[in-house]
């Protein structure tokens, strides 16, 4: 069902797509909400969330509440779709998933707010030094964005170990910005170094859900929520969207910096390339 709601995005319009990007950024509460919650929360008229259940070929809302509804477990979605069962081959697997996360990222366009970047990208662009903090999955995430921010010139590390953030939090001062990335929002060891971090001045950028208590310590918060069932199994669409965040962030900070962020990758490239090309040369036979 989700698969069908992404795949009818491109067919859509403007304000029929914003009713598809709510129901499937939260489709459990799409099933119990009324036309006029539903209506509210994607900025539409009442009349337009019907128009879409037709475009997709519904009679009205509620026939579309019962094939949605039909397609969403007791506990949530886990981290793939609903209608995986045991029985399905791996061609039936990789369509479930991809059709999953197209629609998480898509749906991810209703929570990312474009001010929440712009400042977070502020912070970024006037920071001494910029440390990622993440623990588990989020601590790949975090070591993704450490190697892509350096190369900008920036002073950049990431830590995955709890213990050593507590103890380079300590020594962050005003200067510096801390980006944090965390499913839930809730590690005491990561909450305990974003209090330690923000003691010495430093600004704190979340990439997390935007009601747990990481957002509410955090100076900017980068909503990332998904429908996963993480106590069930282990992230992977939340890990997707954490990622596509920091691609925004490098993107938007390379913009910001300009000129000064393209000599820098161009330094990095010739590192790399430079070097081969002499190699190349001598040993022409290569």
């Amino acid at each position: 069902m989700l698969s069908k709601i992404s795949e009818s995005l491109t067919s859509l319009s403007g304000a029929e797509r914003k009713v598809a990007e709510c129901a499937l950024a939260e489709p459990k509460w799409f099933v119990h909400a009324a036309v006029a919650e539903i209506a509210e929360k994607a900025a539409v008229s009442q009349p337009t969330v019907i128009r879409f259940c037709r475009s997709l070929g519904y009679k009205g809302l509620p026939e579309f509440k019962l094939a949605l509804s039909a397609n969403i477990g007791q506990e949530g979605m886990p981290f793939v779709h609903e209608e995986l069962n045991s029985d399905d081959d791996m061609g039936d697997v990789t369509e479930k998933v991809l059709g999953n996360t197209a629609a998480a990222i898509l749906g991810a366009r209703r929570f990312l707010n474009q001010t929440d970047f712009e400042n977070a990208i502020a912070m970024l662009a006037h920071a001494r030094r910029i440390e990622f903090y993440g623990v588990g999955n989020s601590g790949i995430v975090a070591q993704d964005a450490q190697h892509k921010f350096f190369r900008f010139g920036i002073s950049t590390v990431a830590y995955a170990d709890p213990h050593i953030q507590l103890m380079a939090a300590s020594v962050l001062t005003e200067q510096d910005v801390l980006v944090v990335v965390s499913n839930s929002g809730s590690s005491i060891e990561v909450l305990d170094a974003v209090s330690i971090a923000k003691e010495n001045g430093a600004a704190i950028i979340a990439v997390t859900r935007a009601d747990s208590a990481l957002a509410h310590l955090a100076d900017c918060v980068l909503n990332v929520a998904s429908q996963e069932n993480s106590e069930r199994y282990s992230p992977m669409v939340s890990r997707l969207l954490q990622l596509v965040v920091i691609d925004i962030l490098a993107i938007g900070l390379a913009l910001r910096l300009g000129e000064t962020a393209s000599l820098n990758l161009q330094k990095g490239k010739r590192s790399i390339y430079g070097k081969r090309i002499e190699h190349d040369d001598e040993f022409p036979g290569n």
